[in-house]
């Protein structure tokens, strides 16, 4: 039975050292010999994350302004906090729509988050909105929270939970209310009154959710395959020590 002969590959982009189509160079796309590869860090979705990070000191410097007693600047601080919160929701749906999920954004949007939330907390506790002590609480769980997800980055990327949503929306309330000069509004004891139940409520999600995530963590360098290998590997490690002092001892 005679061959079929093999269609000629035509040079292409592959001999100039660039990136070609497979079918060009006869190879199956769905060969295992092609990786597959996710998608690419720089994405709109990352994009907004450092957008958000660039909003912070802008932020800041607007919150800040004359101790905070100036309205104008305190409603432009407001602004620029919802802007880089909206920013946060509208990222996370491009990623997950778009299939545009990276571990870089899954690192440095929680990062970008609470450098926000930080900065937000700090600023209002200098111009003696939020007591010092509810900052603490918060800044120590927050990154606290994230030096825990890079301990255990080698064994997984902890991903935000349900909790840990619930816990951002109400800080973004919390915070956002405080941020709103409540003087100027025809009620401020009862919106003063009124930030300090939605940021109390914050706080209290923001502890249970932390003692969660570093449940999960200590779950995770318990569970994960890197740990099950590592186990296995010192496991093989003592059964040959132990068969080489059994022999030492034989002898």
């Amino acid at each position: 039975m005679s061959e079929k002969p093999l269609r000629p590959v035509r040079p292409g982009p592959l001999a100039e050292g660039r990136a070609t189509d497979p079918y060009r160079v006869g190879v199956d796309p769905a060969s295992p010999a092609v990786p597959s590869t996710g998608p690419s860090a720089w994405n709109i979705a990352n994009y907004l994350t450092i957008v958000r990070l660039l909003l912070v000191p802008v932020f800041g410097w607007l919150l800040l302004v004359d101790d905070g007693r100036d309205p104008t600047y305190r409603w432009l601080a407001f602004g620029v906090f919802a802007v880089a919160m909206i920013t946060d929701r509208i990222d996370g749906d491009l990623a997950r729509s778009r299939g545009l999920v990276t571990n870089f954004g899954k690192v440095v949007d929680p990062i970008a988050d609470k450098t926000l939330v930080t900065m937000a907390l700090v600023g209002l506790s200098m111009i003696g909105e939020v007591w010092w002590w509810v900052t603490v609480v918060v800044l120590v769980r927050e990154w606290g929270i994230t030096a825990v997800r890079f301990w255990v980055i080698r064994h997984g990327v902890m991903a935000a939970g349900r909790g840990g949503k619930v816990k951002t929306l109400l800080q973004t309330f919390g915070i956002g209310m405080f941020l709103i000069p409540g003087w100027t509004l025809p009620f401020p004891d009862l919106w003063e009154w009124a930030a300090s139940i939605v940021l109390g409520a914050a706080v209290v999600v923001t502890v249970v959710t932390g003692l969660d995530y570093l449940h999960q963590a200590l779950r995770l360098r318990r569970t994960s395959e890197r740990a099950v290998r590592k186990r296995a590997e010192r496991a093989e490690r003592a059964e040959r020590a132990a068969a080489a002092r059994q022999r030492r001892n034989g002898s």
